[in-house]
């Protein structure tokens, strides 16, 4: 009787553990993040010849600096969607001997956006010749109307250039 009481304790106890590591369909799972979020903005504003310490500031700290290539700093990151399949992003930004950068190797190409790729949405942009339609043209607005005048806004604004930032002063006081 005892040990009958014994082993159903057991098999209880072992069952519960067993269910606990069970996913049940409908229950929400969380996005998982790793590393250093890079974006396409981010990549568009590097330019050669940029200090260590404006790249600082454009990208953050880098996730890993490597004792054997000082001159290289590597951006990593990882999404993994709930329940989803893990994807990763790795960016590598040269400097050369005066500090300066170099060259940029990695999964991003400047002014080609991944983003809404990496978070699994299709922003449209990609399309494949077989299934791309034929754009109807496209009509003037109706003179005096609501469209005309949103045009005459977006036509008479003028583009500004995006400031590069100074570097920082690193001299102790």
């Amino acid at each position: 009787m005892q040990k009958t009481k014994l082993l159903l304790t057991g098999l209880t106890f072992t069952g519960l553990i067993a269910l606990a590591g069970c996913s049940f369909p409908g229950v929400y799972k969380i996005d998982i993040q790793q590393g250093n979020v890079v974006t396409q903005d981010m990549i568009d504003q590097l330019r050669p010849g940029m200090t260590r310490s404006q790249v600082r500031f454009i990208m953050g700290n880098p996730l890993l600096t490597d004792t054997f290539h000082a001159n290289r700093w590597d951006y990593l990151y990882s999404i993994q969607p709930g329940g989803g399949k893990r994807q990763q992003e790795r960016v590598s930004v040269v400097f050369d001997n005066n500090d300066q950068l170099a060259g940029l190797s990695g999964d991003f190409m400047p002014g080609v956006s991944r983003d809404q790729e990496i978070l699994g949405e299709d922003g449209g942009s990609v399309t494949t010749p077989q299934t791309q339609q034929p754009q109807a043209e496209e009509q003037p607005p109706a003179p005096g109307s609501l469209l005309e005048e949103i045009q005459r806004e977006v036509d008479s604004v003028e583009t500004r250039p995006v400031p590069t930032p100074e570097p920082l002063e690193s001299s102790p006081q």
